[in-house]
């Protein structure tokens, strides 16, 4: 199974830069490869601050950029985002009995869960007790699946001090309930972050960042206040399958300096 994801895009309406970056021109490039190179995906995944404002202009254009996209869109929201402007937008995407955007797909490779950190007017995320009765149903009815999760905010210590106060403000809950899912948690996908980053929880459960598509930080772990750059469009292409999941990082438009030999073995 190969699923796309794409995180931290940030539209705004055309034509407005947004720390230094165009992010209309870096999705529209990001998903122009997707379409040209990735027709046999099975899932795209949005990973939360899919608009910079939540804004309906913004949300409209991101409709009209994905209208190319061959197979099938789970979107996700991040703090940027604004609740009922996007479900105006998108009413086909799947919620809970509550208005979550947070649903599930059950795949060979086992059970896809799409979680709704999204609170208003927080910067972190949130995750109380509607949304983990929720869980606790939906990983219940997973059986024997293994799950593979993905979320906006990050929800464990990601290490980064511009982001400790702005993590996943639930205690520590989430985790706890993942890791109760006997058959396992196979990965954690989330954003919010604008790096790359992987590592394995202290619960043993392994996760992973994409990078933003629209500005992205200089990495800084220390720094309060770290720096914004720019850099190339970018998603990653998730591999799930019988060897477990790999997640590879693509750049659109790197410069090409020649065209390694084919290596026949030992």
């Amino acid at each position: 199974m190969k699923i796309i994801q794409i995180t931290d895009t940030h539209l705004m309406p055309p034509g407005i830069v947004v720390n230094g970056v165009d992010p209309e021109k870096q999705l529209r490039a990001a998903v122009g490869d997707i379409v040209e190179k990735h027709a046999d995906a099975d899932l795209l995944v949005m990973t939360g601050d899919l608009c910079n404002h939540g804004d309906p202009e913004a949300y409209e254009l991101l409709r009209e950029i994905l209208a190319p996209v061959p197979f099938d869109i789970r979107l996700m929201l991040g703090n940027h985002d604004r609740r009922p402007e996007f479900q105006a937008a998108f009413p086909a995407q799947p919620c809970d009995s509550n208005g979550y955007i947070q649903s599930f797909a059950d795949t060979e490779f086992g059970r896809l869960l799409f979680l709704d950190s999204h609170e208003a007017g927080v910067i972190g995320g949130m995750y109380g007790a509607d949304r983990l009765a929720w869980l606790d149903t939906t990983l219940e009815s997973a059986g024997d699946l293994p799950v593979t999760v993905f979320i906006h905010h990050p929800p464990m210590d990601c290490g980064i001090r511009h982001f400790e106060k702005i993590g996943l403000h639930d205690d520590g809950a989430l985790m706890r309930r993942l890791s109760t899912h006997r058959p396992g948690i196979r990965h954690i996908v989330f954003g919010h972050i604008h790096v790359p980053l992987a590592g394995t929880s202290a619960e043993g459960i392994s996760y992973s960042s994409g990078q933003a598509c629209a500005h992205r930080f200089i990495t800084d772990l220390d720094a309060p206040d770290p720096l914004w750059t720019g850099g190339n469009p970018c998603y990653r292409i998730i591999c799930l399958d019988d060897h477990g999941l790999r997640a590879y990082g693509a750049e659109v438009g790197e410069a090409i300096f020649g065209q390694a030999s084919i290596c026949e073995g030992p």
